[in-house]
């Protein structure tokens, strides 16, 4: 019944006093519509009032009481449409007098009621009957189950019990890798009526589609679909369902029969596991009498059938389902609003409508329950677990619907109800597909909230203020950019970021399908940026990227005016100030902790100078042609007006709403520009050392005027035009955000009220000369301004004031919490206490019985804000407040007994000194109920200083009462900030950072990286480098994003996430700053742009490759993390768990099958054809001899180390299917997987080295002293190509090493004879027994390595270090181009050898579903296993290969057809010889750096330099085997030979291999010598500058900057190094070429960071080594 025919509420005026207008419990903001709440249609007189109803009403005995009532309130439908018939003028006024008669569609409305409402009423009528098998609506509950345990609860009491068990149990299942033979154990129970009761129905298809899609994982990932040798099946001998469907084939019947029935049973065409199956319909709520603010919270569910029983797993299901609960009031909402909307019902509608925004602001916050942060506990989400999580739900067909987040029904549902027209983007699309597939009540009620009364057409029709405004409100609190939407986006980019880099494909939506072109995550973020755009389009119409509205004047959509300051304290300057804003019939609403941006306006003295200046003063009403900026503003003006024209802007606006201070750069040298270099006043700014510089364009144009020609003024600033150059010149102002002061106190409110602190800077003595001019900050001295009559006063009103754009955002991380028992402790510095006003006001309101703290700090007692108000509260004994006056004697003490702040002379103190003396008090605050504290929320509101002093002080606090260490006083913060206890609010101080320090090398960032313990991260971000160690765990998006990043320039990560435009991380960001990025070098031609050209090209594909190395090894090292210190990977209880196996397995797998291909894949190979063109282009006509770079890494791939690698992984594979065997080597399993991954380890950070060498080349190449072009192009070159060479054969030593160690190491295990007898039974078994070699024994198992007695020693061939030319490198690079993967699994089409004429890309699968299947089924190839990152960045430079071959195709024939010339092998093998004998004894000085040509041996010189090609003499190894048997490469930055003799720097190779087996030669390097020898005529020249380079580089580090060597080596488990030689590239010249290149290329420096060294062999002949695990 309706609230107008009750009795009960006819009496109090039409107003349930139940209901929301008298502030029941039950209000329509927080609770219930008024609208059914309660079955008897009367929540007062069915809930509150008691009694007989039938007395109560004069209702007829045995008259059922509720219809009774429903057709008392029925009333004519002409009554219902017309009850106000339009008068005689409306009629004629009317253009169509049809519209006189109400439409059919408002007709059977009438008859039949609300839509919305009716399909809610059918589903609440029929749902509990049914089981719900049309799925769960209701008013109370909305999407969500009635009661989360009914369903479990009849399954378990029915025969269908075996599945709900298996279900408990598949955690165990899962760790003990008995996944199918559990399954294959239980019985056939079909899923008919007889056996499996409706109302069990939702829990059965959730238990037989978790355990369907665990079979199929499981089926996926059996240990054989990586590395394996052989295949043998392990499938179940059972029966499976093969007629049922492509869904269910390979599923055993036990499962896949009753899950077939089941689903038919509920609507299902085809079985499919649903995204709301797993979260949403998977819970057991703990307390099912919490409801407030929603019964399903993550902090009252369990997940009820985990099939992992991993943390993340639990998380993040359970924060998807929380997230879902939070919207559990909205379906009736909507219902509510559409029935207003068909009552025309303006007031009613209003406030069901701030309901709806309320709910849907609260999600965000629900959403965040999903955290990236280590250490926040049980609502860890692991990205790397995610991986796995997200191959477990794939579609179990390509037909199948897709288990997506876009199968969300509030996403659904809010698309209808805004009425969103445009679905062209993917994920637009796709959430079409998937609705078709919700369950028949979600489809019903969308559709009717869809289809009928569609709320915002009506609300734009109504023109009332107030519903256009919190229409705002609603679209902006789900689609906007800091609304859900928005929050999603940017979750879902951390964690993707990282499982793109790790191994996952795409979303389960299929977002981000390596098949796109775009890193997956870039992808996916802006596919939801698409969207968003699209669900804008019919209100906002054209807009940008969400992340570019934040920190611009579109984050401002009201109009607003100041209407009064007040002071707020005793200081008679009023400093600070409470400035009152009128937003009566805007709609705002706000929450305690929001925020409220506003666009200042400058004030009349600064455009006065403006004005002046530039001759303007005249024409403050002309009109302005904007550019495309304020084009934006304009229709940005119009949009707020709620509607109208476009206005247009006049001299007065563009100076008024314009940015006038302070200078940045970009506006200095506008008018440099503009004034043709004229003004020395612009140039002295332009000299600063740092920016912003502190004065106004005002100040600047001032002096300007009199120093500039009159004519280049008038030419720069006409005014003859349309005055375009002045919108050019002055960019609109961004908006300032102040946290709001005040709590809401009505449903729409008339004010809002803000702590302005008035910000002053001492203007730049460019502009002030000797005096002192103190300025005030635009936006706070715009609404606080300097006081006319200093001195106390009760405030003043302003006349006249003009309309500024505001808006309200909130920060998600700054937000009371939901438990009102919770305490919590305010740490405020001067006006920081703004937003805790509104904290302490809302909670003391509420009744919230939690304790309230306030700690502040303020300069003296006169600045003590709020005072009387504060001493009510504290009075009362509802507040504790702490005071510090850091410039005062007179204190103010809180006397607990007393209740009263007590006048106390104290010393000058700050904040810091205060949290110490209640340390205690904070430290229970800050400790979580676990650690036996009081789980407090702390908030900190200030500065970046009050941050500071406040962080300070509270880590004193714990370290003096609760720690003994430091490092432990960091957990305990780190836990809080992890749990969001612990929030942050800091202003923006605009700080000028310093231009004067020395710039930071991409190489020096890139060694930062903190993937080692105690390392430190360093970010760049636009030009600037910040060392954000310290801040990572505070980080509210949680470590792994930073993590991600660290090492290289996120400048574009930054953008994406619209921290470039926010204040808050501006100013945080100024704490870290260390420097800025040293720009890319300009490399000036000599002859013209061409080679300069080229120069510049090398540069950006050898920065992308370090860029990729850095990635690599930061992506790597979160797997590696979790393999080597998480022991819930490896253990279950005390049994191995599978799950810990398989990841080691898969994780090993992709990097063994490609061979590490993110570093040696298509990127490397885009490196050497590059570098090799260069180079043979340079020989001008000569045939080159490059080393055969792809060659090495080949034989590196194919070798009999890698077989053997492989071998072992693949053993590795076989326990996941034989858990059995898997026991009997845990702890050989746990050595294998740390000695593996720490060899991983040791190659990224090596090959990461490298590049860094490569990249310090390019900033000095410029440098050298050369006759062209290309001979500097050539050195460069033939410098780079070397280290290439280098990571190649650390590849080739990587497989050495890894080969050497075993899986079975019985000596390791706690029963050693019982794994040597399974190693040997296992053998037996497979028979690889009887076909042991014969030098290989059962002894072999007992070492971690298997060696002979003087070390394992492969066998190479004979010329192991072959040079080739250009052609065969072509030839090389065409196989990868033929070869190229397929764009089902890579990110670009396969390449054609056609150089002229590549394929084209093949389009797209057009149907979205055959992509889903894709991400869980392992591909065939070497990427099979990549992550989507490595597939799309080796498919793209695979691209730019083919168009760099197709655009210098013709040089490219030219220089393959070439004759070869110069020496042959004979002669070669000659010099060699002759070389060998002649060199002089090494010096006794360690490091010596004594040129080779100090030896009178030219000779001599040539062999110092290794050539490579050279066949070694008969009899003697070749130089890989050297490298091997000399036991080890040396490390880094050392030169001494393993005996402790010191060793010349340039000992040639041959010396090295004079030496035998000793270990104590050295490796000619590019650290040590030229890396070539000249190469074919005109590179003799060119080899002489490789001397010039690296004495450039040495001169370079030998100022400080060389970085230490790699952290690889300083690891104490690390095997002990030798010294190898490692000969270089072979000349093609005669012998007088290379002796005079010899000779010109001389050099006594020597790059000791190039000392090529790594732990090899040493080890090996250590018996039965005991790696560390």
């Amino acid at each position: 019944m309706s609230e107008r025919s009750c009795p009960v509420s006819g009496s109090m005026r039409g107003r349930c006093p139940a209901g929301s207008a008298y502030g029941g419990a039950m209000s329509s903001v927080g609770g219930r519509s008024n609208s059914r709440m309660g079955p008897r249609g009367c929540s007062f007189s069915g809930f509150t009032q008691g009694g007989d109803l039938h007395a109560a009403f004069d209702i007829p005995r045995g008259v059922d009481v509720a219809e009774w009532l429903k057709a008392r309130e029925r009333k004519a439908i002409n009554e219902l449409l017309y009850p106000k018939m339009p008068t005689v003028p409306e009629l004629d006024a009317m253009q169509n007098i049809d519209a006189a008669v109400a439409s059919d569609k408002d007709l059977l409305a009438a008859a039949l009621g609300a839509p919305a409402r009716q399909v809610m009423i059918r589903a609440e009528e029929i749902g509990p009957q049914t089981g719900w098998k049309d799925g769960y609506l209701s008013a109370e509950y909305g999407f969500c189950p009635v009661d989360a345990n009914e369903a479990a609860g009849y399954l378990a009491s029915s025969p269908g019990r075996v599945w709900s068990d298996l279900c408990e149990r598949m955690p165990g299942c899962v760790s003990r890798g008995r996944v199918r033979e559990s399954v294959a154990a239980i019985p056939v129970v079909e899923g008919t009526e007889d056996n499996i009761p409706d109302q069990a129905l939702w829990a059965a298809i959730v238990a037989l589609g978790m355990l369907c899609s665990i079979y199929r994982y499981e089926d996926r990932n059996d240990g054989y679909e990586g590395v394996a040798v052989t295949k043998v099946s392990t499938k179940p001998n059972v029966k499976m369902c093969e007629n049922l469907g492509p869904e269910l084939v390979g599923i055993p019947e036990s499962i896949g029969l009753p899950y077939w029935q089941v689903s038919r049973r509920m609507g299902r065409a085809i079985p499919h596991l649903t995204f709301f199956d797993q979260a949403s319909y998977n819970i057991r709520i703990r307390d099912p009498t919490s409801i407030y603010p929603y019964v399903g919270r993550f902090d009252n569910m369990d997940l009820r059938w985990p099939m992992f029983g991993e943390r993340t797993e639990k998380a993040f299901l359970k924060g998807c389902a929380d997230t879902a609960a939070s919207f559990q009031h909205g379906p009736d909402a909507m219902a509510a609003c559409q029935e207003h909307v068909m009552n025309r019902d303006d007031e009613g509608l209003l406030r069901e409508m701030v309901r709806l925004k309320e709910i849907l602001e609260r999600m965000p916050g629900a959403f965040h329950s999903i955290s990236t942060n280590p250490s926040s506990g049980e609502n860890y989400v692991s990205a790397t677990e995610w991986v796995r999580w997200g191959k477990f739900s794939a579609p179990l067909s390509k037909r199948c619907p897709a288990s997506s987040g876009l199968q969300f029904p509030p996403y659904l549902l809010m698309d209808a109800f805004l009425g969103r027209k445009k679905y062209d983007s993917f994920l637009g699309a796709e959430g079409v597909h998937l609705r078709a597939w919700l369950p028949s009540n979600m489809r019903a009620f969308i559709a009717a909230v869809e289809t009928y009364y569609r709320v915002p057409e009506y609300v734009a029709e109504s023109g009332d203020l107030r519903l256009m405004g919190v229409m705002d409100g609603i679209i902006e609190a789900y689609t906007g950019e800091r609304g859900f939407m928005g929050t999603h986006r940017y979750k879902v980019f951390g964690i993707l970021e990282v499982a793109s880099k790790t191994g996952r494909t795409e979303t389960n939506g299929a977002s981000g399908a390596a098949e796109d072109n775009g890193r997956p995550w870039e992808l996916v973020h802006q596919q939801f940026s698409d969207a968003m755009k699209e669900r804008l389009d019919p209100h906002r119409g054209q807009t940008l990227d969400p992340n570019l509205v934040r920190g611009s004047f579109q984050e401002c959509r009201y109009k607003s005016r100041v209407i009064s300051r007040q002071w707020v304290d005793s200081d008679p300057t009023r400093t600070i100030s409470m400035v009152t804003l009128d937003i009566s019939d805007t709609g705002i609403t706000w929450q305690p902790g929001d925020r409220l941006a506003l666009m200042p306006l400058n004030n009349w003295e600064e455009c006065a100078k403006v004005a002046a200046a530039l001759g303007l003063d005249g024409m403050l009403e002309k009109t302005v042609t904007p550019d495309a900026k304020w084009q934006r503003y304009a229709a940005h003006l119009a949009a707020v007006n709620r509607g109208g024209p476009v206005p247009t802007l006049s001299v007065k606006d563009i100076l008024r709403r314009g940015h006038l201070a302070p200078i940045t750069k970009d506006l200095a040298l506008k008018i440099h520009h503009l004034l043709r270099a004229s003004s020395n006043t612009v140039l002295q700014v332009l000299a600063t050392e740092e920016w912003p510089v502190r004065g106004s364009l005002g100040d600047l144009l001032q002096f300007a005027v009199e120093e500039t020609a009159p004519h280049i003024w008038d030419q720069a600033f006409n005014l003859n035009n349309d005055l375009n150059w002045l919108a050019d010149l002055i960019p609109p102002e961004v908006p300032r955000t102040y946290s709001i002061s005040s709590k809401p106190d009505e449903l729409l409110p008339s004010t809002v009220d803000l702590t302005i602190s008035r910000a002053e800077y001492k203007l730049c003595s460019t502009f002030a000369g000797n005096q002192d001019i103190t300025r005030c900050g635009v936006s706070s001295g715009f609404l606080n301004p300097p006081t006319a009559n200093p001195g106390i006063g009760a405030g003043e009103l302003v006349d006249g004031p003009e309309d500024v754009l505001v808006g309200v955002s909130r920060p998600l991380t700054f937000q009371l919490p939901i438990d009102g028992a919770a305490p919590c402790a305010y740490f405020a510095g001067g006006s920081g206490i703004a937003p805790f006003r509104s904290f302490w006001q809302a909670r003391l309101a509420s009744g919230a019985v939690g304790k309230n703290t306030l700690f502040l700090g303020v300069q003296s007692r006169e600045k003590f804000c709020y005072e009387d108000e504060l001493r009510q509260y504290v009075n009362s004994g509802l507040m504790e407040v702490h005071l510090a006056f850091s410039r005062d004697t007179r204190g103010l003490v809180h006397d607990r007994h007393l209740q009263d702040l007590v006048e106390k002379r104290t010393d000058p103190r700050y904040i810091d000194t205060l949290i110490e003396s209640e340390g205690a008090s904070v430290c229970d605050l800050v400790m979580s109920k676990d650690q036996g504290g009081l789980g407090g929320y702390l908030y900190v509101c200030g500065s970046v200083s009050v941050f500071d002093s406040v962080m300070k002080g509270i880590r004193k606090a714990i370290y003096n009462n609760r720690t003994a260490t430091m490092e432990s006083t960091d957990v305990i913060l780190n836990n809080a900030f992890a749990e969001r206890r612990f929030m942050l609010d800091v202003f923006m101080t605009p700080k000028p950072l310093p231009c004067n320090r020395p710039t930071i090398p991409l190489s020096q960032l890139s060694k930062n990286t903190g993937h080692r313990p105690g390392g430190r991260q360093w970010i760049g971000v636009h030009g600037s480098v910040y060392d954000v160690t310290d801040f990572c765990p505070m980080h509210p998006g949680g470590t792994l994003i930073i993590k991600s990043n660290a090492g290289v320039d996120c400048s574009k990560t930054f953008d994406a996430l619209a921290h470039t435009n926010n204040p808050e991380v501006a100013s945080l960001l100024t704490k870290y700053f260390i420097g800025h990025l040293t720009a890319k070098p300009e490399f000036r031609s000599n002859n013209g742009f061409s080679t300069s050209g080229e120069l510049s090209r090398l540069y950006d594909v050898w920065a992308d490759y370090l860029r990729t190395t850095v990635e690599t090894l930061v992506s790597q090292q979160f797997e590696m993390d979790e393999i080597l210190t998480s022991s819930q990977l490896w253990f279950q209880g005390n049994m191995i768990n599978i799950i810990g196996v398989r990841t080691f397995y898969q994780y090993q797998t992709r990097l063994l099958t490609g061979g590490f291909s993110a570093l040696f894949g298509g990127k490397f190979q885009e490196l050497v054809l590059k570098l090799s063109f260069a180079i043979a282009n340079g020989a001008s006509g000569a045939e080159a001899q490059l080393p055969d770079i792809l060659g090495i890494i080949a034989r590196a791939k194919t070798s009999q180390d890698a077989v053997n690698t492989t071998k072992e992984i693949s053993l590795v594979g076989k326990l996941i299917c034989s858990s059995e065997s898997a026991r009997h080597v845990e702890r050989g399993l746990l050595a294998y997987a740390n000695k593996s991954v720490s060899l991983d380890m040791e190659l990224l950070e090596d090959i990461r080295e490298e590049a860094c060498h490569g990249m310090d080349a390019f900033d000095t190449i410029m440098d050298l002293a050369v006759q062209s072009d290309g001979q500097r192009i050539v050195a460069l070159a033939t410098f780079l190509m070397n280290l290439l060479e280098r990571m190649a054969r650390r590849l080739e030593v990587f497989y050495s090493k890894l080969s050497q160690y075993s899986v079975y190491n019985p000596e390791l295990e706690k029963n050693p004879a019982r794994a040597r007898w399974n190693a040997l039974r296992r053998r037996i078994q497979d028979g690889s027994f009887f076909v042991l070699a014969p030098s290989r024994s059962m002894a072999g198992v007992n070492g971690m390595a298997t060696q002979g007695q003087n070390g394992y020693q492969p066998k190479r061939p004979m010329n192991s270090n072959p040079t080739v030319d250009f052609e065969k490198v072509m030839n090389q690079i065409q196989q990868t181009l033929a070869s190229a993967p397929s764009p089902t699994h890579a990110a670009l089409p396969p390449m054609n050898t056609n150089i002229k004429n590549p394929p084209k890309p093949l389009q797209s699968s057009s149907l979205l579903t055959d992509r889903h299947a894709a991400r869980a089924i392992t591909p065939p190839g070497p990427n099979g296993n990549a992550p989507t990152m490595e597939i799309h960045e080796n498919g793209s430079a695979v691209n730019r290969i083919n168009l760099f071959i197709d655009k210098n195709q013709r040089a490219i024939r030219r220089l393959s057809r070439m004759p070869p010339q110069g020496l042959d092998p004979a002669q070669l093998h000659m010099l060699a010889q002759a070389a060998n004998r002649g060199v002089p004894s090494p010096p006794s000085s360690r490091g010596s750096s004594r040129s080779p040509s100090r030896t009178g041996n030219s000779i001599a010189n040539v062999a110092g330099l290794g050539i490579q090609g050279m066949a070694p003499p008969n009899g003697r190894s070749s130089p890989i085997e050297e490298m091997i048997a000399a036991g080890g490469l040396r490390r880094r930055g050392t030169s001494a030979s393993s005996d402790g003799a010191p060793t010349p720097t340039h000992a040639s190779a041959m010396v090295a291999m004079q030496k035998g087996m000793g270990g104590g030669g050295t490796m000619p390097s590019p650290a040590l010598t030229p890396p070539l020898d000249g190469m074919g005529q005109g590179q003799g020249q060119g080899q002489s500058t490789i001397g010039q380079l690296i004495g450039k580089l040495n001169g370079r580090y030998n100022r400080g900057q060389m970085t230490p060597a790699s952290p690889a080596f300083s690891q104490g488990s690390r095997m002990k190094a030798g010294m190898v030689p490692i000969p270089v590239r072979a000349s093609a010249t005669s012998s007088h070429v290379r002796e005079r290149s010899n000779s010109s290329a001389t050099s006594g420096n020597s790059l000791r960071s190039f000392k090529l060294g790594q732990p090899l062999q040493q080890s090996l002949i250590e018996e039965n080594p005991r790696p560390t695990f």
